[in-house]
């Protein structure tokens, strides 16, 4: 009996007999390089209406600094006139050489970002008329982070007003020779355990909105109010 005969094997279209290298892992893809790429740009954290967050905004390095009269000048007026609009709110700012920190309210992310945009733009436009140029301020997209305890707020509300003294003490070229930084929302913070007067305050707008959440204006407050001596840790 003759043997069958065997039926060549069929070749697969679209299968491989090898493995390759491709698709996504860890590591994989062009690396961030240059001024812009600080900040992941991976999606953000959602943001319920009751969290404030702490906000972070760095200048385009060669900038001018922003701690001087002229600068902060112009800075105040922008935050004056962006601090609420359309369910965002700035409470809080310090303003460092180069960078800006801010705790802010918002309804939502939508409400957050349109909101940082529209200030971002306000900031970028008053300061590029005041150094007679154009172009980009701002390094990179903004950082936030959520908070979501008391103990999160106060922590953030001492290192936002007293950033200052903390770059101070760490020798980075800043000086804070009053009992409060003034380039901050320090002078309109009523959260201080001593009483501070600032002369002349009453006759520039207000550069911040009232907070409205309960995390902002009493939780906080029960770990302690802050005091002017309190400097965030140093390192």
């Amino acid at each position: 009996m003759a043997s069958p005969v065997r039926q060549p094997k069929k070749t697969q279209q679209g299968v491989l007999p090898f493995r390759q290298n491709g698709g996504r892992r860890a590591g994989a893809g062009r690396k961030p390089k240059g001024e812009k790429a600080l900040v992941g740009h991976g999606p953000r954290a959602l943001l319920a209406a009751r969290f404030p967050a702490h906000v972070t905004m760095k200048l385009l390095r060669g900038l001018p600094r922003l701690r001087s009269r002229r600068e902060y000048a112009v800075l105040r007026e922008a935050f004056a006139a962006g601090c609420d609009r359309g369910g965002f709110r700035l409470t809080q700012y310090a303003v460092l050489n180069d960078h800006l920190h801010f705790l802010v309210e918002a309804r939502d992310r939508a409400t957050l970002s349109r909101g940082l945009q529209g200030l971002a733009i306000r900031i970028a436009k008053a300061l590029n008329k005041l150094w007679s140029r154009s172009g980009t301020v701002f390094a990179d997209r903004y950082h936030d982070r959520i908070l979501k305890t008391p103990r999160e707020v106060r922590n953030a509300l001492r290192y936002v007003l007293g950033n200052g003294k903390k770059h101070a003490a760490e020798g980075r070229e800043v000086a804070v020779p009053q009992a409060i930084d003034t380039f901050t929302s320090a002078p309109w913070f009523d959260g201080f355990r001593e009483t501070i007067v600032v002369r002349g305050i009453a006759a520039m707008p207000r550069p911040i909105a009232a907070a409205h959440t309960w995390m902002l204006t009493i939780g906080w407050r029960r770990h302690g109010l802050l005091s002017v001596h309190e400097v965030p840790a140093v390192g």
